[in-house]
């Protein structure tokens, strides 16, 4: 069974489709995002957010490196690596006391930023942009439990 999926995000609303698939069916844990930039990981991760049950604003934790959140009893730490310039800075920071609670979801964008300071995931999604057509996107989905992309792949073929 293979442990990779390939999705085609045609609009916004597939985008969305995705998010509601991952959802439903990966609720904690640890989610690498990855792509160029503009390819649409913070948009994704907004998405997701919402569809957990998030209200209001979601921002980019660009300059802060983390945004958490706490949605019904989950907590949620959306980190953005961008600006990363050595991964012990997350050390510094303090990225154990944030790992180290428990049932969350942590959303790695450009995860190759934080070295061994961050946990492997359990569920990568890379985003690649089309040359020809700004909105179309192909989804590379890599997960530990090949259920999971199943079950992703089966919600995100109904729902829409």
């Amino acid at each position: 069974m293979s442990n990779t999926l390939q999705l085609s995000l045609t609009s916004e609303q597939d985008t969305q489709r995705l998010a509601q698939a991952v959802a439903v069916h990966f609720s904690q844990g640890v989610i690498y995002l990855m792509g160029d930039l503009g390819a649409g990981k913070t948009t994704l991760t907004r998405y997701l957010l919402q569809k957990l049950g998030h209200k209001g604003a979601v921002k980019s934790p660009t300059y802060t490196l983390v945004e958490p959140y706490q949605i019904a009893e989950r907590a949620i730490f959306h980190f953005d690596l961008y600006r990363l310039n050595d991964p012990y800075e997350l050390e510094l920071m303090g990225i154990r006391d944030y790992l180290e609670t428990p049932n969350a979801l942590f959303i790695f964008e450009w995860p190759s930023k934080g070295g061994d300071e961050i946990p492997d995931a359990d569920l990568s999604i890379e985003i690649l942009k089309n040359e020809d057509d700004e909105l179309q996107r192909s989804v590379i989905l890599t997960a530990q439990d090949p259920q999971v992309l199943l079950q992703i792949q089966d919600a995100f073929n109904v729902v829409g």
